[in-house]
């Protein structure tokens, strides 16, 4: 009987994610572990890790970006940067307030280098200045770059 249950959650899982997801969670609630499609749980548990390292990378190189415009094309800087650095940062906070070991993806050189060079590449693209204007490593250290007060040229006037 369990392995008709377990065949059926596993084809359940192609077909209808949603019903997958609510049919696995009612299972982990009552406890019934022998049905559960083990194989597909683990990979979705896996993948919200992914998930919040994307998170956590996405936000990072919009602020990366915004950072380089700002402090490569200073007489276009507006509002709208200074609203998206800000609401960017606090989404990187709230990340690494809830999953504190995100942090180490901050700590990775690495890591840090092929999210500035996305972002190196969109601010080359969204400025339209030549790509030799902006530096290949990373111009600004992790803590400036979530510092909510820190801009590469004093605030200007809006």
């Amino acid at each position: 009987m369990k392995t008709i249950e377990l065949q059926i959650l596993q084809s359940l899982y192609d077909q209808d994610f949603y019903a997958w997801v609510e049919q696995t969670a009612e299972l982990l609630k009552s406890g019934n572990w022998e049905t559960l499609d083990l194989e597909n749980l683990i990979e979705e548990v896996v993948d919200l890790g992914k998930s919040q390292q994307r998170a956590l990378q996405s936000a990072l190189r919009l602020v990366l970006s915004h950072l380089l415009k700002w402090k490569y094309q200073p007489e276009k800087c507006s509002n709208s940067w200074q609203i998206t650095i800000t609401r960017e940062r606090l989404n990187l906070d709230e990340l690494l307030t809830e999953s504190p070991s995100l942090q180490r993806f901050l700590n990775d050189a690495d890591w840090i280098n092929t999210t500035y060079q996305r972002a190196r590449r969109e601010a080359i693209v969204e400025t339209g200045l030549a790509e030799d204007n902006f530096p290949i490593v990373c111009p600004f250290a992790v803590d400036e770059i979530l510092d909510l007060d820190f801009y590469p040229h004093s605030k200007m006037e809006f």
